[in-house]
């Protein structure tokens, strides 16, 4: 497979100069021998010759290059800025090798689990390889652009939205960070290297439950987060009454039966994991009373 070399080019002032010879040897063969028709001729022949010169004349920007292709085969590419002149007869492609973003509108998707979300990606690309941009795909913008999106299907589909299971230790297209932007940016490098496109950065810009589930998936998380609040309440009462049944026992300041002990863990129990304020009741006789 052929890759991109550089083509050595001349200055363009060189060019210049070339080309106003030529004018000037036309120009005075029809002023100084306009008697003769060969003269004549040949100055009309040196014009045309001076005009056809000056199409070699170019200019490469800044993060510029040109393509340049001889009768079909690919002659080299030029990344040097400046003004230059080259074969008349070539044709040249310029491709600008400056960085562009690319951000993704939202597309619909189903995630590892099947559940429909909306999902949208920015990428920062730029050219790397011109021959590859030029002649191994029809269109690199539309390329990367279509490639973008199968990369986010992809990616999608290797990840769940959430994880609803705190056990559960698997990455999530949520928080998965770091590691799911690696992943997109890896998908999207053996995609585009095809095109000579360089990937410098890929990140998931939007993401959100498709319209049709999202009001089921919030309910859903602000259960688990009621439940999860929940688990640890339970454990924090549990230790504070088993602290307050130890610390009596220890001093010795009331002995409880059996019957009394779980009358106290109940009380207790309710009056620390009750999501509402609980209204005591005093008693004023013996605790058997």
């Amino acid at each position: 497979m052929e890759k991109e070399k550089l083509s050595s080019v001349n200055s363009g002032y060189t060019g210049v100069v070339m080309t106003l010879l030529i004018f000037a040897l036309a120009i005075c063969g029809i002023i100084f021998f306009n008697q003769s028709p060969v003269i004549i001729i040949l100055s009309v022949v040196l014009m045309l010759v001076g005009v056809f010169a000056s199409i070699g004349l170019m200019v490469i920007n800044p993060n510029e290059s040109s393509v340049l292709v001889l009768f079909g085969e690919y002659k080299g590419t030029i990344k040097k800025n400046g003004f230059f002149w080259v074969n008349p007869f070539y044709i040249k492609r310029k491709i600008s090798l400056r960085a562009n973003n690319l951000n993704r509108d939202p597309i619909k998707v189903n995630d590892k689990l099947g559940n429909p979300i909306m999902i949208g990606c920015v990428l920062v690309w730029r050219v790397k390889d011109t021959y590859k941009a030029a002649f191994e795909v029809g269109d690199y913008t539309h390329f990367v652009d279509i490639q973008s999106e199968s990369a986010t299907r992809k990616l999608a589909g290797h990840y769940a939205y959430d994880n609803f299971d705190d056990e559960q230790k698997e990455i999530t297209l949520r928080a998965g960070g770091e590691e799911v932007h690696q992943a997109l940016e890896r998908e999207l490098s053996e995609r585009l290297s095809m095109a000579g496109i360089e990937v410098m950065e890929a990140r998931i810009s939007y993401l959100a439950y498709a319209s049709e589930i999202a009001g089921a998936m919030l309910r859903r998380q602000q259960a688990t987060a009621v439940v999860a609040a929940r688990t640890k309440i339970v454990e924090g009462a549990v230790s504070m009454v088993e602290l307050a049944l130890n610390a009596l026992s220890k001093k010795q300041i009331i002995n409880l039966d059996e019957d009394k002990k779980a009358s106290m863990v109940s009380n207790l129990m309710v009056v620390l994991c009750s999501d509402k304020d609980t209204t005591p009741v005093v008693n004023t006789g013996t605790l058997h009373q």
